[in-house]
């Protein structure tokens, strides 16, 4: 991208860990501290439509059980996705990627939306979600920027939505980072926190890349991060790391 739209400061999946990640009710929480972009994962239902859900499985934030995608959109509107977190959030929805388009839209804020397919569906979820993104946010001022741990999930990304921005998502930094991002024609880099430095982001800056990282918590090592040209910061202490304007 010549010109990159999006603030340094992402909320993770909302508000991170102080209401219900993937939720409607994190996203406007996250906005109270100034939050303006927004990071959440995306997998498909039974019947292919997309929903915000960052673990294969149903157990651990909602009162459903088993695999994410053998339930289809109507059973999944079903389930309570607030009341594992507090009693406050009982009742809070499974949000389609349809209403986190309309909410963010409306609002005027930026999305990074992780592709996070369920084993075995990468290319599939890749594709539609990229295509559902296209189309949900064809008349956005901003484009949503796609991201994935997944090459199979970004290649099937690039193929159907080249326009689209993607950032490869790596836990561990390879040898051949640079060559991956290259392959994958991704814009920016998106490491764990604790494998950026000065060099490797001077060294991606050199190269014609964005860095983006997760998920850091602590605002000290937030300001090094920054201070060392980082792009975007990921980060569920939206009360601690203030936003910039």
């Amino acid at each position: 991208m010549k010109d990159w739209p999006f603030p340094r400061h992402i909320a993770h999946r909302g508000a991170g860990k102080l209401a219900p990640e993937n939720t409607l009710a994190a996203f406007r929480h996250g906005a109270s501290f100034g939050y303006r972009m927004f990071e959440f994962d995306v997998k498909l239902s039974a019947d292919g439509e997309p929903v915000l859900m960052h673990d294969a499985t149903l157990d651990r934030t909602t009162t459903g059980s088993g695999r994410v995608d053998a339930m289809t959109l109507g059973e999944l509107a079903a389930l309570d996705a607030g009341g594992w977190h507090s009693p406050a959030y009982a009742g809070e929805p499974v949000p389609t990627l349809v209403a986190i388009a309309r909410y963010t839209q409306a609002n005027g804020f930026m999305v990074n939306i992780e592709i996070k397919p369920v084993p075995g569906t990468e290319y599939r979820t890749g594709a539609a979600v990229a295509l559902d993104a296209l189309t949900l946010w064809k008349h956005a001022a901003v484009p949503p920027l796609l991201s994935s741990f997944s090459e199979e999930a970004l290649e099937a990304a690039h193929k159907v939505a080249p326009g689209l921005p993607r950032a490869l998502l790596l836990d561990k930094l390879p040898p051949d980072w640079l060559e991956r991002l290259r392959r994958l024609e991704c814009v920016a880099l998106d490491a764990n926190h604790s494998e950026l430095d000065a060099a490797v982001i001077g060294a991606a800056h050199a190269a014609g890349f964005k860095v983006l990282c997760y998920t850091v918590n602590d605002p000290a090592r937030a300001q090094d991060l920054l201070d060392w040209g980082l792009d975007g910061l990921i980060t569920d202490a939206v009360d601690q790391i203030r936003p910039q304007p």
